[in-house]
């Protein structure tokens, strides 16, 4: 990661997303920032309040720029969209064409990706012992593809991909084929037949998250042996989370995923790695 500013301790960041007023990186950001020695502001540009869409886009990061933000986070619907105005790719944004990083460096906007490495890094924190077993992957969205690049780039043998939206589990498939190979990925319509022979499973769809309740897989599917994993985080157990717990699974609850890709984002932008334990730490004081 970068550490252009190794010698700074003051910054100035932002949100830029859609019905983002319950997010908690704010408050992460800015009491890491505290606890580090660092007068570290942290703003919400929320589309839904202020009024703004895409193709606003390019005023919103001239504008950052301008007031001199240091960086800014992207959310949904924002990943893909901010892409053509920025100055550099890091490969993995590029391989998975998203953005949830944004950094400001001499007059340039630099577009990174911590969503898939907080949730590999959340996982490896858990389940070190699991990261060369075959998944199957439910949900082949923004979320769906950073877990299954997290997967293989941590040595998965193989993803299995599945969507409601067959065609999108095929893009994402051959999306990450490209980068680790055809072998390893696969998109399917057969839940139940990939499952026999996995032994791991990720929920990356909404399905779960306060207002959109259930589960997203048949609960007879969820088998003893399986660890489970779920990139919701609101609630912090979901459905599928307490049934894997009741059945004896391990379990990677969403909450990891969510406070190391912010671990990620708090090193681009200060150059500097936080403590992630003590971030940790805080996200559960915040959702305790």
């Amino acid at each position: 990661m970068s550490t252009d500013n190794t010698d700074r301790t003051s910054f100035v960041l932002g949100l830029v997303g859609a019905g983002i007023s319950g997010s908690l990186t704010p408050a992460m950001q800015e009491r890491e920032g505290l606890e580090s020695g660092f007068n570290l502001t942290y703003r919400r540009l929320d589309a839904e309040k202020i009024g703004f869409g895409a193709d606003d886009l390019t005023e919103i990061l001239s504008w950052a720029k301008y007031f001199g933000f240091d960086g800014l986070n992207i959310t949904h619907p924002f990943k893909q969209r901010v892409i053509p105005l920025l100055d550099e790719l890091s490969d993995d944004a590029r391989d998975l064409g998203a953005v949830n990083t944004v950094v400001f460096r001499d007059g340039r906007a630099l577009g990174r990706n911590t969503d898939w490495s907080g949730w590999g890094r959340a996982f490896r924190r858990r389940l070190p012992e699991a990261v060369t077993d075959t998944a199957v992957l439910v949900g082949a969205g923004g979320a769906g593809a950073a877990v299954g690049y997290a997967l293989l780039d941590q040595g998965s043998a193989h993803v299995s991909i599945i969507d409601t939206d067959t065609q999108k589990a095929k893009d994402c498939a051959t999306r990450l084929a490209k980068r680790f190979g055809d072998e390893r990925v696969s998109a399917t319509d057969d839940l139940a037949g990939a499952l026999r022979d996995a032994q791991g499973l990720v929920n990356a769809t909404p399905t779960g998250m306060t207002g959109h309740p259930g589960l997203p897989v048949p609960a007879d599917l969820v088998r003893d042996d399986l660890w489970v994993s779920d990139v919701v985080y609101f609630p912090l157990e979901t459905e599928l989370i307490r049934l894997a717990r009741s059945r004896g699974c391990r379990v990677v609850p969403g909450g990891g995923m969510a406070v190391f890709q912010a671990v990620g984002a708090f090193e681009y932008f200060t150059g500097r790695a936080p403590d992630a334990e003590r971030m940790v730490r805080h996200f559960e004081e915040l959702t305790s």
